[in-house]
């Protein structure tokens, strides 16, 4: 059974920074993609970033140059770095993973939001 669990939330100031983790377990890929993704109250979910098995990342607009998304293979352990943040920022954060034969098949999971497993969240806060 897929379980993916986050940490690393909280308050944080406009312009601070925060480092969310997510560690997962339960499974075995050939190949797989992840990501994160955050939901304000009364918005829609939206992706954040994403990151393939070869280390291939994305961004959202919103995010990019702030934001960094990383993984650590041997620790199942996907990371995002968020800095110099926003009170437009503030939402559930959540990490999602699916699995694919290849890594060039991310991409298209990234754009169609594609993925099976998500994690339970974590709330970051920014405000003064």
């Amino acid at each position: 059974q897929v379980k993916l669990v986050e940490s690393g939330g909280g308050s944080v100031q406009p312009g601070g920074s925060r480092r969310l983790s997510c560690t997962g377990s339960g499974y075995r890929y050939i190949s797989h993609c992840m990501a994160w993704f955050r939901q304000a109250p009364g918005k829609e979910r939206e992706g954040v970033a994403s990151i393939d098995s070869d280390g291939r990342t994305d961004y959202a607009d919103s995010v990019m140059g702030r934001f960094t998304i990383s993984e650590d293979n041997s620790k199942n352990t996907l990371y995002l770095q968020m800095n110099d943040l926003k009170p437009e920022d503030t939402a559930m954060y959540y990490c999602a993973i699916e699995g694919v034969p290849a890594a060039k098949y991310c991409s298209t999971v990234w754009s169609r939001g594609e993925y099976n497993h998500y994690g339970q969240g974590t709330q970051v806060t920014v405000s003064s």
